[in-house]
């Protein structure tokens, strides 16, 4: 009896592999991953639902008004550059040099200090901090040989400093190109009180957790409107912070979606 063709044997030890090949890696793997999956970590395989249909507590969730103001017995969420969209997660991809408001849109250091004086007044507390101005903007100065301008406050704003280096500060006239002057940011003696979590938005923009000193800011301002007792509500930030990874990565975190619950269920 005549061998098969070299070229066809080669082709069925192909197809062979690939047929053994699709049921090991295709169908048995994914059954027994998924098996252990199931019966070791049914909660987390499951996208770790919260009960009630309240999404996922790996997912950061905005707790807002229609009109997007904070809703003021609930804690609120590290800011997000996706909205809390799992579909279109991103970050702003803003660097520490945007400084300078294009007329389109805020630069990342406006953001900052807007965030940061709306926060503090949410909260009744300050929310100044390095590098913005007293109204919420950049604190940013280009300066020429005769003059400096403050570029994030457009006129009539008053300028946050009334000179520098001897130079009268301007605000800022829209339209006109300032391109030329010597960008100077200028820090000021602010301590920053709000955390940084609170007014910088994370790589994902899905983060659920945010840090355990911006958690304690805003406990006076829950308790208050819940009519609970402070003490409480701290207990419950305690109970919903998660500690480092492995026990050295990272810092505490509390999770908001699951620190709310809990406040609606007390």
């Amino acid at each position: 009896m005549d061998r098969m063709p070299s070229w066809i044997r080669r082709h069925l030890a192909a197809l062979r592999a690939v047929a053994v090949l699709t049921v090991l890696l295709g169908l048995v793997y994914p059954l027994v991953t998924t098996g252990v999956a199931q019966a070791l970590f049914h909660h987390q395989a499951n996208g770790s639902m919260v009960e009630g249909g309240h999404g996922s507590s790996l997912i950061g969730q905005s707790f807002t008004d229609a009109g997007g103001k904070p809703v003021r017995k609930y804690f609120q969420s590290r800011p997000s550059a996706a909205g809390y969209d799992p579909t279109s997660t991103s970050a702003s991809n803003l660097g520490p040099e945007d400084v300078i408001d294009p007329p389109d849109r805020q630069s990342l250091l406006t953001q900052v200090c807007a965030r940061s004086k709306a926060i503090g007044e949410l909260e009744g507390v300050s929310g100044a901090r390095p590098y913005c101005t007293p109204d919420g903007v950049g604190a940013v100065l280009k300066v020429f040989p005769d003059r400096a301008v403050s570029v994030n406050q457009a006129c009539p704003a008053a300028p946050f400093v009334a000179t520098y280096q001897g130079k009268r500060v301007e605000c800022a006239q829209p339209g006109e190109d300032y391109a030329a002057g010597r960008t100077v940011p200028v820090r000021g003696d602010a301590t920053a009180v709000v955390p940084a979590d609170a007014v910088t938005a994370g790589a994902s923009g899905l983060d659920p957790h945010i840090s355990v000193a911006y958690a304690e800011l805003q406990a006076p301002r829950v308790a208050k409107e819940r009519g609970l007792d402070q003490a409480e509500v701290e207990r419950l930030i305690r109970q919903h912070t998660t500690g480092r990874a492995l026990g050295f990565m990272g810092e505490p975190a509390v999770n908001v979606l699951e620190l709310n619950l809990a406040l609606d269920r007390s």
